[in-house]
C-alpha cells in the first residue's frame, strides 16, 4: 500500500506498536514543576523538571534553544538523557545492573539465554510455549546466503576479524532490503535476524583467519553451543560439545547483552534515527565497538596480565599507574557508570574460576589478576577515584580458556551486545513522532575569511598542518615513485615499446 493511505496505515500500525510499548513500563514520568534557567544578563526561563522511575531527576531541554536560541553544552553526554527507555538501567552508586527490572546475576546464573533476550526484545519472559517459538525462529535463521559467504574470501588473511565483521554485517542490508520503519512485523523480523545470524557471521570471520571451511549451525543445539561448536568443529572429524563450557559461554553472553546509552548503543540510536537499514545501524555499532576504550579493552586487559607476568611485579605496575608521567594504565579497572564493583566483574570471576576447575587449569594470569585485584581495591589512590575491576577484567582470561583467541573477544562482545542493540533499535524505532539525532556544537572555527585564488600570494599559516615527517615520507614517496617510472621507462624501452607521455 503506496500514498497517503499507505503512510496513515503505517502510522497506525507504529501507534498500536509504541501503546504496547508503553504499557510494559513500570511508570511514567513524574512531573517536578519548572527548573529556572538564570543567563548572565538576567533573563530567567522556566524548563520543566521531571522524575523517571529510578528516581533520577532531568532538566527537559528540548524546547531551549527554539525559544530562546541558547544551547547546552554537554561534550560526551555527561549530563544528558538523549533517549526515554524501558530496557536497561544501572544503578552506579549500589553496583546493580537490570534488565527489564530484572538483576542481571539472576537472569545469567538462574535463566538461559532465550530469557533474557525475550525479555529484552519483548519486555516479558517468555511462557514455555514462547520459548519453543522463539527458538525456532532463531534456529530457521542462523543460515547466512550462500553468496554472502563469497564476501570472506575478499578480505586478507591476517585482517582483524571485527574489521570483517562491519563489513559483512552491513553487506546484509543488501540481502534484506528494509524500507519500512514503521511496520512492526518487519521490526522484529530484522531483530530475529540480526540475532540468529551475528553469531554465524563470526565464526565464519574467525575460520577465515585461520584458513579452516566454515562449519553451519546445527539444529537442536543453544544459541551458546552452537557457536561453540561453529567455532571450533572441523568437517572431518566429530565434535564432542561439553555442556559445562556452553553453559560458561551463555553467561558471558547473558552478561554483556546490555548496558543502557553506551557509545556503541548510541551509535545504533543515533544511525537508526536517520530510519536507516538496521543491518547497517548494527554495522555501526560493531564499528563503535571495536574501539579500545569500548569493546576493545577486554583484549588490553590479558595483554597487560601478560607483561605483569607474575604477581611480585604487581607493586611495580601500580605505581606506574600511580605515576601520571608514566603512559602506563591499568586496564580493566573503572568505568563512566559505576562508582562501585562492577556487578559483572563478581560474575565473570565465578565463571572464571569455574571453567579453569572443570578443565583441570591452571591459569598464572588468573592469580595476577586476583592478587591485581587485590592491591587495587585495598590502595586509597584507586578507591578514591573509583577504580574498580568491570566486566572485561577477567573475561579475557575465561575465554582463552574456551580456546577463544585474543582477536576473536571483542567479536564475541559484538555477538553478545547484538541483542541489546536489535532491542534498543526497535524501542527507539517505536517512538513517536520520529526524532533524528541532530546535536548541536560549540562552534570555535573562523568566521568571514575572505578567498584568495590559488597562485595568488597564499602564505602557509598552519606550519602544524603538515609535519616534518609527512613532509619527508611525501618526498620520500615522490622518489621512489619517479624510480619506479625510470625503472618502468628503461624497461619497456629494451622491449623497444616506449609511450610518450
Amino acid at each position: 500500500m503506496s500514498g497517503p493511505e499507505g503512510t496513515r496505515r503505517r502510522l497506525q500500525l507504529a501507534r498500536r506498536s509504541q501503546e504496547e510499548v508503553q504499557g510494559w513500563s513500570a511508570s511514567a514520568p513524574t512531573p517536578l514543576g519548572d527548573a529556572t534557567l538564570r543567563l548572565p544578563d538576567g533573563e530567567e526561563i522556566p524548563l520543566p523538571a521531571f522524575r523517571d522511575a529510578s528516581g533520577a531527576r532531568f532538566v527537559d531541554v528540548r524546547s531551549l534553544y527554539g525559544k530562546t536560541g541558547v544551547c547546552t553544552f554537554d561534550p560526551g553526554f555527561m549530563s544528558t538523557g538523549a533517549c526515554r527507555s524501558t530496557i536497561t538501567f544501572i544503578d552506579g552508586k549500589a553496583g546493580r545492573l537490570l534488565y527489564r527490572g530484572y538483576d542481571v546475576l539472576d537472569l545469567a546464573q538462574q535463566g538461559d539465554w532465550i530469557d533474557s533476550c525475550f525479555l529484552l526484545l519483548y519486555g516479558n519472559l517468555p511462557s514455555l510455549h514462547e520459548r519453543g517459538v522463539f527458538r525456532h525462529r532463531i534456529e530457521t535463521n542462523m543460515l547466512v546466503h550462500v553468496s554472502l559467504t563469497k564476501f570472506f574470501e575478499g578480505f586478507k588473511r591476517d585482517a582483524h576479524p571485527m574489521a570483517i565483521m562491519v563489513g559483512v554485517v552491513g553487506a546484509l542490508s543488501a540481502f534484506f532490503p528494509f524500507d519500512d520503519i514503521w511496520n512492526p512485523r518487519l521490526r522484529d523480523d530484522a531483530c530475529i535476524n540480526l540475532i540468529a545470524k551475528v553469531p554465524t557471521l563470526a565464526a565464519m570471520a574467525y575460520k577465515h583467519s585461520i584458513g579452516e571451511p566454515c562449519v553451519y549451525p546445527k539444529k537442536g543445539l543453544s544459541y551458546a553451543a552452537n557457536l561453540l561448536y561453529m567455532l571450533h568443529a572441523v568437517p572431518t572429524e566429530p565434535f564432542v560439545l561439553d555442556p559445562v563450557l556452553a553453559r560458561a559461554l551463555e553467561k558471558i553472553i547473558v552478561l554483556h547483552m546490555d548496558h543502557e546509552q553506551n557509545a556503541s548503543t548510541s551509535t545504533v540510536r543515533s544511525a537508526g534515527s536517520s530510519q536507516a537499514n538496521p543491518y547497517a545501524c548494527i554495522a555501526a555499532g560493531i564499528a563503535t565497538l571495536w574501539g579500545p576504550a569500548h569493546g576493545g579493552a577486554n583484549e588490553a586487559v590479558l595483554k597487560m596480565l601478560i607483561e605483569i607476568g607474575t604477581p611480585d611485579r604487581i607493586p611495580e605496575y601500580v605505581a606506574r599507574a600511580k605515576d601520571r608521567d608514566d603512559p602506563f594504565r591499568l586496564m580493566g579497572f573503572g568505568h563512566r557508570v559505576y562508582k562501585t564493583y562492577d556487578p559483572r566483574a563478581r560474575a565473570m570471576q565465578d565463571v572464571c574460576r569455574e571453567v579453569l576447575g572443570h578443565l583441570q587449569l591452571k591459569d598464572p594470569l588468573l592469580d595476577v589478576a586476583i592478587e591485581l585485584e587485590r592491591i587495587a581495591t585495598n590502595d586509597e589512590y584507586f578507591v578514591a577515584r573509583n577504580l574498580y575491576p568491570n566486566v572485561d577484567f577477567y573475561s579475557g582470561i575465561v575465554l582463552r580458556a574456551l580456546g577463544i583467541p585474543m582477536s576473536m573477544y571483542t567479536v564475541l562482545f559484538a555477538v553478545s551486545r547484538t541483542v541489546g542493540w536489535v532491542a534498543q533499535w526497535k524501542e527507539m524505532a517505536e517512538e513517536l513522532p520520529p526524532k533524528i539525532s541532530r546535536p548541536r556544537q560549540a562552534f570555535q572555527g573562523h568566521m568571514d575569511r575572505t578567498f584568495t585564488p590559488s597562485g595568488e600570494g597564499r602564505l602557509s599559516k598552519s606550519p602544524a598542518a603538515t609535519p616534518p615527517d609527512v613532509e619527508l615520507a611525501v618526498l620520500e614517496r615522490k622518489k621512489q615513485q619517479h624510480r619506479d617510472i625510470e625503472l618502468q621507462e628503461v624497461s619497456m624501452d629494451f622491449a623497444s615499446v616506449h609511450v610518450a607521455q
